[in-house]
């Protein structure tokens, strides 16, 4: 079974690694059309329960977050038709909640930070979440210089000249006004001012078009400003970037200044003090929702007081003092017409529901995974049942589906009172519909329970699994190479002229000198062209040298995730010192086996897979004619900066009395250090508060240095 169509619930930790190294592809794709081009290919809430599933991922599996991870970053890069504008304090995005629990646990989240009872002491703001367009207006001396969209969270587009056609956005502000303001809030369309325009361009014979949010965002896009002035779009206020003096201590307070100054503020945001108040708003605005001219998607909730803001600070890409409660996403009932199996890169079985086509949150759609043979039967991971018994799935059943943490739909539950009479239960395949290899479902040593994953033993002999690696092996956080996309690794897999075909991934830099010495030629075959057959050699001859961490992640191998490789990569330094290792590592509890299986983050089952995918005399074969056509580059030495403890790993014990725990964790991480829950030889500073136990006696017996919470004070302020 594919690892992006198991429940999140279920995943082990290598599975986890594969699902966010998807995600943050999938995610990063979807930002750039979204923000970047306006051309969005999913719904909103598609987006969400994408972002959703991995910040899921990230919280049951914190240590597997990713550098590229989408909690990492905002938005896209600016597009580049406006001049750029590097925002004086970077325009951060919100974590999501979707439920009354999450809602719950944002709020206690809080009190648990700042150390405090849960007693309703805190206020919170809670303001409508517009779908519109990020937006900073800086002015100096009170008067409009600048402004810019969000872009990538720290550079953004300057539409300037766009913007001050919108009346309802001051081009002066009062006299009362600090010297520097930078006023946030969101550029939209009003339903009936987007109605207005299609009615227009339908009479004038023109295209439509699609929603608010799109428009508004392409109006403000325009190079010619009388186009934007056209679109009467408009502008909430809500936030603030660089401001020479606060003229207030409250997030409430700010937004009754910004209205003061002329700013539009949303008549709907409240300060609240209660979860109960704070769901209670968030559901009336629910139902006012379809009646308000203008588009929402949910409910923003902020620590009232811009104090206990400062403290609570923020994550790498979203403060903690704030929170989106999302409006959820739409289900729809339809019909299993069929059930295919679908044959992934590591040889896993994926079912996929063949669905009679219905619309779920604005998209149709035709397919839904049903991840894996126990789900089909309504059983998770762990062998609890997720649906009643009889509520298996099978062909002729009508189901619920939603547009869940996936890519397609998720199968929720069957309406029995609809199945057809005579339905039979699904028979899950025992050998690989592809080659007709057995298909087994592999033993956990440890548990002795079978893995939920069905797998094809045909290895590179299933052209499922070797048209996959490949796909990978090109793929963008691989070897990412232009013009290799799914369509032309088909083709040339499929090819049977020695000149064109690509079975591994060394024929993919042999195809130049293959094409120079054949009479069959790329750019007379359609699809092709002098053009592109330039461009695609361009780029494969580009990565003959890459990075080291990119190398080992495009082998393949089984568990090794993005981020794997980039811990493999610094913790080896080169290649070569990487492979012999790994070869060496084959008697488990070797000296070489040990190193490896000590690295923080990789584990025995990891370890496992890389040693067993270096015992395998093809892979060696297939490396080895790889290197004879590229270069991984060594590992890159880790900058370090001015602060003390960068590069170094810190393990809090004991009862904190100077800070939380997670304020000490995030200080920690801000200056580079990496905090650890467990102490090893690898640990520099344990920090002991009254109370440490077995955390101290083991530092003390490895000589790693202890120090009191005033110590590490003193160490990080140096």
């Amino acid at each position: 079974m594919a690892v992006d169509t198991i429940p999140v619930e279920t995943l082990s930790e290598e599975q986890a690694k594969a699902e966010l190294q998807r995600l943050a592809a999938e995610i990063a794709h979807h930002d750039a059309l979204y923000h970047g081009k306006d051309q969005p290919e999913i719904t909103d809430a598609d987006y969400d329960e994408l972002k959703r599933r991995n910040d899921a991922i990230e919280a049951q599996f914190p240590q597997l977050v990713r550098t590229d991870s989408p909690s990492q970053r905002v938005g896209a890069a600016p597009a580049g038709i406006f001049a750029q504008v590097v925002h004086a304090r970077p325009m951060l995005s919100l974590d999501n909640t979707f439920s009354d629990e999450d809602v719950q646990d944002f709020v206690s989240s809080v009190y648990r930070f700042l150390g405090q009872m849960p007693d309703n002491s805190i206020a919170f703001t809670a303001e409508p979440k517009i779908d519109g367009l990020s937006m900073s207006l800086r002015y100096e001396s009170r008067k409009l210089v600048t402004a810019a969209t969000r872009g990538d969270g720290t550079t953004g587009e300057n539409v300037t000249a766009n913007i001050r056609t919108i009346r309802e956005i001051p081009q002066e502000l009062p006299a009362d006004a600090p010297d520097i303001v930078e006023v946030r809030g969101e550029v939209y369309m009003a339903k009936s001012d987007f109605m207005a325009l299609n009615a227009q361009m339908e009479a004038e014979g023109r295209q439509t078009y699609v929603n608010p949010r799109n428009t508004a965002s392409g109006s403000l896009r325009q190079v010619d400003p009388k186009v934007t002035a056209s679109r009467n779009l408009r502008f909430y206020a809500y936030a603030w970037g660089e401001m020479s003096q606060m003229p207030s201590d409250t997030q409430w307070g700010m937004v009754q200044v910004f209205e003061r100054w002329g700013f539009p503020v949303n008549p709907l945001t409240r300060r609240l003090t209660s979860v109960a108040e704070i769901i209670g708003h968030y559901s009336d605005i629910g139902l006012k929702r379809a009646d308000l001219d203008y588009d929402i998607d949910g409910v923003v909730y902020k620590v009232d007081r811009l104090d206990l803001q400062a403290r609570l600070g923020f994550r790498s890409r979203s403060p903690r003092w704030a929170t989106a409660h999302k409006f959820p996403a739409e289900q729809a009932f339809t019909t299993v017409e069929a059930i295919d199996i679908q044959v992934g890169r590591t040889g896993a079985l994926t079912p996929v529901a063949r669905l009679t086509p219905v619309t779920v949150g604005g998209v149709v759609v035709t397919n839904a995974t049903l991840h894996n043979a126990d789900y089909i039967e309504g059983i998770g991971n762990s062998g609890q049942r997720i649906r009643d018994e009889e509520h298996d799935i099978r062909i002729g059943d009508t189901v619920i589906v939603q547009r869940a943490g996936d890519v397609i739909p998720q199968v929720l539950d069957v309406v029995l009172e609809k199945r057809p009479e005579g339905a039979a239960k699904y028979v899950f395949p025992t050998k690989c519909p592809v080659c007709g290899s057995h298909a087994v479902r592999e033993k956990n040593e440890k548990t002795g329970k079978l893995d939920s994953v069905t797998r094809c033993t045909g290895g590179f002999v299933c052209r499922a699994q070797a048209v996959e690696h490949i796909k990978h092996f090109v793929s963008r956080n691989a070897f990412d190479i232009e013009g290799l996309g799914t369509k032309q690794v088909d083709f040339f897999f499929e090819s049977e002229d020695p000149a064109l075909m690509i079975r591994t991934a060394p024929d993919i830099f042999t195809l130049k000198a293959r094409q120079d010495q054949s009479l069959t030629k790329l750019e007379n075959i359609e699809g092709f062209g002098r053009v592109s057959v330039r461009k695609l050699f361009e780029a494969i001859d580009a990565r003959r040298e890459i990075a080291l961490n990119r190398f080992i992640f495009a082998l393949g191998i089984r568990h090794v995730g993005e981020t794997t490789a980039k811990l493999l990569a610094r913790s080896y330094g080169s290649y070569g010192a990487f492979s012999e290792a790994m070869q060496a590592a084959g008697p488990k509890f070797g000296e070489a086996w040990n190193e490896l299986n000590n690295i923080e983050g990789i584990g025995e089952v990891v370890a496992a897979s890389i040693v067993e995918f270096f015992k395998e005399p093809r892979n060696l074969e297939v490396v080895q004619r790889l290197l004879d056509e590229v270069r991984p580059l060594d590992a890159e030495v880790a900058v370090t900066t001015g602060s003390p403890v960068v590069g170094k790993t810190v393990v809090f014990t004991g009862s904190l009395e100077r800070f939380t725990r997670d304020e000490a964790k995030a200080r920690a991480e801000s200056l580079g250090a990496k905090v650890a829950g467990s102490v090893s030889k690898k640990t520099d500073y344990v920090v002991a508060g009254p109370g440490a136990g077995s955390k101290l006696d083991k530092a003390r017996e490895l000589g790693v240095q202890v120090m009191t919470e005033d110590e590490w004070l003193d160490l990080i302020a140096g």
